[in-house]
């Protein structure tokens, strides 16, 4: 049936502590007819996410396999230490691993820093989530090292969080499958690079349009040849002989 078809849309995701804004009111403004709907997705089901096909495009954490998965690494994310706000640890700019020794450093299931070697003394439980391992530095049970956008993601007012200087940092990559690099995941990939509104890269050319013929009808008037004047039309006025006066 015609006139049935879907109209397209780009499905974007995104790994909790990326705020993608930005991208989407750049978006909207140079593609108002395109929809861009937003997932938010854990950090470990993302790459599955794309692999399926529930979205065209996602905010990841590296590393990406890229083995059937595309990616353009963004951004380096600062690694902090949150503590309760009466901690010693408050009270200086930064940091290190080495600082962290003496207390308990929780580890929960879904971190997404790859340690070598993990700082502080182990609690006796790994929390399942970001969230709840934030909740047990409220209580008092231990401190908690993740990127800076969780910590944002997770504030409360009875906790800060300061730069740990040695420790892994997490990096933001945009990703996509590679066999599925669509006119619409360029176009988002031109905008996440910063490319201006008129670049011809991420965008689809525009189909070439067909010359117009010059038509005598309605069109400008010929012109005449070299040497000789334009002929007064029927109804211009016409030059009579001078009177002689009387």
């Amino acid at each position: 049936m015609t006139g049935s078809a879907v109209p397209p849309s780009f499905r974007l995701a995104y790994v909790p502590g990326v705020t993608p804004t930005k991208w989407v009111r750049i978006w909207n403004e140079r593609l108002p007819g395109v929809p861009l709907n937003l997932i938010g997705v854990p950090a470990a089901e993302a790459f599955d996410m794309l692999r399926a096909g529930g979205a065209d495009a996602g905010f990841v954490r590296l590393p990406v396999d890229r083995t059937d998965l595309s990616a353009i690494p963004l951004y380096t994310e600062t690694t902090v230490v949150v503590v309760p706000k009466d901690h010693v640890v408050a009270a200086v700019d930064e940091v290190s691993a080495e600082d962290l020794a003496d207390d308990i450093v929780l580890h929960p299931l879904d971190d997404v820093l790859g340690w070598e070697r993990l700082p502080g003394r182990p609690a006796i439980e790994r929390p399942a989530t970001t969230a709840d391992a934030v909740e047990l530095v409220a209580a008092g049970v231990g401190l908690l090292v993740v990127p800076q956008s969780l910590a944002r993601l997770h504030h409360r007012k009875d906790l800060t969080y300061r730069p740990v200087s040695d420790a892994p940092e997490s990096r933001i990559a945009l990703s996509w499958p590679q066999d599925a690099t669509t006119d619409l995941v360029e176009q988002f990939i031109g905008i996440v690079r910063g490319r201006t509104v008129n670049s011809t890269r991420g965008r689809p050319p525009a189909p070439a349009q067909p010359k117009r013929k010059p038509s005598d009808k309605g069109g400008a008037q010929r012109k005449p040849a070299a040497g000789k004047s334009p002929r007064s039309g029927a109804g211009g006025p016409k030059r009579g002989k001078p009177r002689r006066r009387s």
